[in-house]
């Protein structure tokens, strides 16, 4: 199998990376700073199209769409500017959407899948106050997700899309609930069950369906 991860130079992208090549997978990853095999930044398009040349031809099992960034952690109401709105959305849905549309003839060609790494934090049933830019981003590419989900499912890919839980990585914190190991394994297992029968799930790393 051939899994494509984005962001997979750090945090939960590379545990991912880690686990997937340890079981004997052929794993490509992308990184914005050049550490991995292939050099992306999302938000860029001659970056995908640089992508899309390497890859030409390559059946792409998986994509995880994992590249991301959390801008407005720990910022007051005060500080919200408008640039901030604009990279946070660029990276974690408009780079999410340039990502698929790339690799989309590479994931045809394998009837391959779709993991789009959002956030419980998407849900409209989760709403204490904060976090606004990242919340209002993970809540569009969550909806980003479904439709691709509807849309993808002819053309034989499925896309599922998925809360990584709260782990102990340079994003998450070291007050975070979970260690990497344990949320990639439950990522894993997800990806795993992914078929066209269930796609456009939005499911937490233990498997438990959170509400839209």
């Amino acid at each position: 199998m051939h899994v494509l991860i984005t962001g997979a130079n750090r945090g939960i992208g590379r545990a991912l990376a880690d686990r997937y090549r340890a079981a004997g997978h052929e794993v490509t990853g992308t990184a914005r700073d050049g550490s991995e095999a292939i050099s992306l930044d999302v938000t860029k398009p001659d970056t995908h199209a640089k992508m899309a040349e390497a890859l030409a031809g390559r059946e792409i099992d998986l994509l995880v769409c994992n590249a991301g960034v959390y801008l407005d952690k720990g910022y007051g109401f005060d500080e919200y500017h408008s640039d901030l709105w604009a990279q946070t959305f660029a990276a974690n849905v408009t780079g999410v959407f340039l990502t698929v549309q790339t690799l989309l003839p590479n994931l045809r060609a394998a009837g391959g899948r779709i993991a789009v790494l959002s956030s419980i934090m998407a849900s409209h049933t989760r709403a204490p106050g904060g976090s606004y830019v990242y919340r209002a981003s993970k809540a569009a590419v969550l909806n980003l997700g479904r439709n691709l989900a509807t849309d993808l499912e002819p053309q034989g890919v499925a896309v599922g899309i998925y809360h990584p839980g709260w782990v102990r990585t340079d994003m998450g914190g070291t007050g975070a609930d979970l260690h990497v190991d344990e949320a990639t394994s439950g990522l894993v297992d997800r990806f795993d069950a992914l078929s066209l029968a269930t796609t456009g799930c939005f499911e937490s790393w233990d498997g438990g369906p959170i509400d839209y």
